[in-house]
């Protein structure tokens, strides 16, 4: 057994705060979900901290930075991407220690987004056009109407960590690339990834204050205090429906801004004419990848009747199959959950599930290495089947490698069920009719979905939830309008 330790127990993370590295007094511990190691000491930042970084991203504001061209801003983004691009191996070994993902996911997902986000928001300002209407007046008068986008003004940004690079770098490009600037606060389980950007964005030349990078949790620390500053215009926040609505009383007073990617208790439909293999290994993936911990994740799985007990034993061959080790083992294909405290929560469903009648299909425990990995945070790809709808285990956001399959019988029943949840982000729909997948897709209520595939995003479209799961769009122009301030020139000629 072998485990990516690519930060010193020595590593002291500190906040990047107006151009420059700066340490606070108080630190808290980085250790790793694989063995329990130290992976670094992270700095906390306190009310002081927050003020000087957002005071000094308003300054930043009526400076150089505010008068940049978006051909200059993309220029900076790009410069931005080629540094990630060039510490690569940094990142994938940061974002490792930090979450004990495989290896191998780090490098073609995590950090491959990461520089993905900045190159299309480079992209996306340097070709983004606007609105232009005209129109006649009942005088004969010709009037035109024109849109334009200037900077919102400082955005508090809040990220999670089950994708830390790849989230934080979601919000980060955008709002730099509509020329404001930026706050931002990742996960205190995941900050190496980050505190790695604000390095590359140092070297890059980014004006001081435009980027700057606090450390810390959420009540009565780095959070709060960055949600309840008066000089922050607008609030991003990726992570649990709880928080966003905490956050969104805390700005409420204010009228800020506000775009939320919340949680989800995502479904899956595998219909009976569904291509069975790719439908198997589809739900395989939208289950246990990232051992569970994407909001995107299918923890409820509904199968047409006539398939069930067959899909059933494939998924479990499959789920037992799968490799469970540390990031840089051979073959490895899940790892850790991010935190003992988190598997916690996670095994804590597992007896809930059990309590409430649950026939244990595979998994529901915690894996046992005979090393050091036993300290880590590893747990069971589990199914579960056998639970009625109202169960808190059907209804209730887990993130870990779960999920509870039922039966169907007829699509009004399924499209039923799917919709009677708290939230609304994602549906999966496996078919092979072609009619069936537009008309039940377009029947889900939810943000998105899609048909015989799971997570495959085009960054150009619109990506959010609803009920539960989130307020606003963003991706490509949703994004472009998020952080801008939207003005309407009207012009009587």
């Amino acid at each position: 057994m072998s485990s990516v330790q690519s930060v010193s127990s020595a590593k002291l993370l500190r906040h990047y705060v107006d151009g420059a590295f700066v340490e606070t007094p108080t630190h808290f511990d980085n250790t790793s979900p694989v063995d329990g190691h130290l992976v670094a000491r992270v700095c906390e930042a306190d009310a002081a901290t927050v003020d000087r970084a957002v005071t000094a991203a308003r300054a930043a504001l009526s400076g150089p930075w505010g008068a940049t061209s978006p051909a200059e801003r993309a220029a900076v983004l790009h410069r931005i991407a080629d540094g990630i691009q060039a510490r690569f191996d940094e990142f994938v070994a940061a974002e490792v220690a930090d979450t004990g993902r495989p290896v191998e996911q780090a490098r073609t997902l995590d950090i491959a987004r990461g520089i993905a986000n900045f190159r299309t928001f480079a992209d996306l300002i340097k070709t983004a056009g606007s609105d232009l209407y005209e129109m006649r007046t009942a005088d004969g008068a010709d009037v035109i109407n024109y849109v334009t986008r200037k900077p919102l003004g400082v955005i508090g940004i809040i990220s999670p960590w089950n994708l830390p690079l790849l989230l934080f770098s979601w919000k980060v490009a955008p709002a730099l690339a509509m020329g404001n600037c930026v706050v931002a606060k990742p996960s205190e389980e995941t900050p190496s990834s980050a505190t790695l950007l604000a390095e590359v964005i140092d070297a890059a030349g980014v004006p001081p204050g435009v980027f700057n990078l606090v450390h810390g949790f959420g009540p009565n620390s780095a959070g709060e205090c960055l949600t309840r500053h008066p000089g922050v215009s607008a609030v991003t926040f990726t992570g649990e429906s709880k928080t966003g609505s905490t956050i969104m009383k805390a700005v409420a007073d204010g009228v800020k801004e506000i775009s939320f990617e919340l949680g989800g208790k995502n479904a899956a439909v595998v219909f009976a004419d569904a291509e069975f293999d790719a439908a198997v290994d589809g739900v395989m993936r939208s289950s246990f990848t990232n051992a569970g911990q994407v909001c995107l994740c299918s923890e409820r799985v509904y199968v047409e009747r006539p398939i069930f007990e067959r899909f059933v034993a494939a998924l479990k061959a499959k789920a037992e199959a799968l490799r469970i080790d540390a990031p840089d083992a051979a073959g490895v294909q899940m790892g850790p959950l991010v935190s003992r405290a988190h598997r916690e929560k996670v095994l804590s469903y597992f007896k809930l599930a059990e309590q409430e009648g649950a026939t244990i299909v595979t998994g529901g425990g915690v894996p046992h290495f005979g090393d050091s990995r036993d300290d880590g945070a590893f747990v069971q790809p589990t199914i579960w089947t056998g639970l009625p709808d109202t169960a808190r285990c059907v209804t209730e956001e887990i993130f870990g490698p779960v999920c509870h399959v039922a039966p169907f019988d007829s699509e009004d029943e399924v499209v039923r069920r799917v919709n009677d949840s708290a939230y609304g982000l994602a549906g999966c729909v496996w078919t092979t009719n072609l009619s069936r997948a537009h008309r039940v897709a377009r029947r889900f209520q939810t943000g998105l979905v899609w048909v015989n595939t799971w997570f495959l995003r085009d960054l150009r479209t619109p990506f959010g939830g609803v009920k539960l799961s989130g307020l606003g769009r963003e991706g490509g122009r949703h994004s472009l309008d998020f952080y801008s301030e939207i003005t309407n020139i009207c012009i009587k000629l």
